[in-house]
């Protein structure tokens, strides 16, 4: 009966812990393609509607070089699938895991944290232009 409490105990305590997510670095890519990927993405999940152009307004400034919460790709993806208290929500089960790290890589190229040759000049999505009457 004892050997059977003591076991209980340790499955008990150990099934307690915080769950640690692990990012796949591996997908996370600083290429003009992943950065432009994740500009679209940016502006589709509405992230503009809270931080602007990454000069903030509701939610805090992404031009900054530091972060409350970190600004490595793990800390930024975390920030995203995860949130964050008083007001960023978790995306987790709207973002997969490459688009979060497209919209990371993204994320850090407002703050100026990735190369300025990943960083494409021009608007890469495939969207034909708008035609006036």
């Amino acid at each position: 009966m004892t050997v059977r409490l003591v076991l209980l105990a340790a499955i008990t305590l150990t099934a307690c812990r915080r769950e640690e997510r692990a990012f796949d670095t591996q997908s996370y890519s600083e290429s003009a393609w992943f950065i432009s990927e994740g500009k679209e993405l940016y502006s589709g999940m509405n992230c503009d509607g809270c931080h602007g152009r990454g000069g903030g307004d509701l939610g805090p400034p992404l031009l900054d070089k530091a972060w409350r919460y970190g600004s490595s790709p793990a800390q930024v993806m975390s920030s995203i699938l995860d949130g964050r208290p008083l007001g960023m929500p978790a995306f987790k089960t709207k973002l997969s895991g490459d688009d979060a790290a497209k919209l990371a890589a993204y994320v850090r190229s407002l703050g100026g944290l990735v190369r300025m040759d990943s960083q494409s000049p021009r608007d890469d999505h495939l969207a034909p232009p708008a035609r006036h009457p």
